[in-house]
C-alpha cells in the first residue's frame, strides 16, 4: 500500500469516525460520574471570562474573516485560511501578555502606594474607618475605581469587614488579598501593630514590583524574537504560494492539507508552550468568598459558638 492509498479519504473519515467515539466515551464517563459544584468565586471567575471573550470575539471577527479571506485567495489552502483565523484570534494571548504584565506592576505598585498612604493617615490617631476615605482622594488611578466603591459601601452602613471583603473580589489580585486580610483582622480585632504591618506589607509591594519589572525587561527581547519568527513562517509559504506555486504545489490536494494541518497544529503547540514559560505564575487567592445558605456550620469568632446555616461568614483562608 503506497503512501496515498495509507492517506486515502477512507482512511481519513475512519481516524475521525474513531476520534469522534472516543469524545463520546469520554463524555458519557464524565457524565456518569459528575463534575464537582463549582464555588461563587469560581463562577464570578467565569462570569468575567465569558464577558473578556465576547468583548475579544467582537473587536476581532472581522479582522479574523478578512485575512482569512485574503490568505484562501492567494493560496487555495483552506487550513491555510482556518489557520490564520485563529491566530488572529489568539495573537495577544500566545505573543502579547506586555500589556497585562504591566497593568499587573501598576496595580501592585497602586496598592504600595495606598497602603503607605493609609499607614500615614492612621499614625495620625485617626481610626480605620476614617482613614480609608481619606487615602482614597489621592489613590492611584489603578485603584480608584474599587476604593472609590468601597467609600460608597461603608457610606451605605455596611460593615467594614463585609466592604473589605467586596474590597478584595472587586480587586482580584493575590497581593492585594494580604493587605486587606490585615485590615479585615484589625478591624474585627482592633489590635495594636497595624502601622508596622501596613510599612512591611507596602515594602513587600515595592519588591515585587521592582521583580517583576526586572523579568519583564528580560523576556521583552524574547518576545520579540518570538513574533519576528511568527512573521516568517507566515510570509515565507505564503510568498511561495504567490511566486512560486509549483513548489508548494503538493499542498493543493487532500493528503496535503491533511499535512499542513498537522504542521499548523504542531507551530500553534510552540506557540502555546513558549506563551506559558514567559508568563509569571502568580500565588493564588487565600481569601475565599463563602457560599450564602449553603448549610455548613462554621465557627464564629466574634459570638465564640456555631453560626447559623446561611449566616454570612467573613472570609475564609485557605490552607
Amino acid at each position: 500500500m503506497g503512501m496515498t492509498g495509507l492517506f486515502s479519504s477512507e482512511v481519513l473519515f475512519a481516524l475521525l469516525a474513531g476520534v469522534t467515539v472516543g469524545g463520546g466515551i469520554a463524555l458519557l464517563i464524565v457524565a456518569v460520574r459528575g463534575v464537582e459544584p463549582k464555588g461563587a468565586e469560581e463562577r464570578a471567575r467565569q462570569e468575567r471570562r465569558r464577558a473578556e471573550i465576547a468583548r475579544f470575539l467582537g473587536q476581532r471577527s472581522m479582522i479574523a474573516v478578512l485575512l482569512a479571506l485574503v490568505v484562501l485567495l492567494f493560496t487555495r489552502w483552506p487550513i491555510a485560511a482556518i489557520a490564520t483565523a485563529l491566530l488572529v484570534f489568539t495573537w495577544d494571548r500566545l505573543f502579547g501578555g506586555a500589556a497585562e504584565e504591566r497593568a499587573a506592576m501598576m496595580r501592585i505598585e497602586a496598592l504600595a502606594s495606598w497602603t503607605e498612604s493609609l499607614r500615614d493617615t492612621i499614625a495620625g490617631a485617626v481610626g480605620l474607618e476614617q482613614a480609608i476615605p481619606a487615602s482614597a482622594r489621592a489613590a492611584a488611578p489603578a485603584l480608584r475605581e474599587p476604593l472609590n466603591n468601597l467609600v460608597d459601601r461603608l457610606r451605605s452602613r455596611m460593615t467594614l469587614p463585609d466592604a473589605l471583603q467586596e474590597f478584595a473580589e472587586e480587586i482580584d489580585d493575590s497581593s492585594a488579598d494580604i493587605i486587606i486580610a490585615s485590615l479585615i483582622l484589625n478591624a474585627r480585632l482592633r489590635g495594636p501593630g497595624l502601622r508596622e504591618v501596613l510599612g512591611a506589607l507596602a515594602k513587600s509591594a515595592r519588591e515585587e514590583v521592582e521583580m517583576r519589572q526586572r523579568v519583564s525587561a528580560q523576556r521583552a527581547s524574547t518576545r520579540r524574537s518570538v513574533q519576528i519568527v511568527v512573521g516568517v513562517s507566515l510570509v515565507f509559504p505564503l510568498g511561495l504560494s504567490i511566486f512560486n506555486s509549483a513548489y508548494v504545489e503538493p499542498y493543493g490536494d487532500t493528503l496535503g492539507q491533511a499535512v499542513l494541518a498537522v504542521v499548523c497544529l504542531l507551530f500553534g503547540l510552540g506557540f502555546w508552550w513558549m506563551r506559558s514559560l514567559s508568563k509569571i505564575e502568580v500565588p493564588e487567592r487565600f481569601m475565599v468568598r463563602p457560599e450564602r445558605g449553603a448549610g455548613l456550620r462554621a465557627r464564629d469568632p466574634q459570638a465564640g459558638g456555631l453560626a447559623q446555616p446561611g449566616r454570612e461568614q467573613g472570609p475564609v483562608i485557605r490552607r
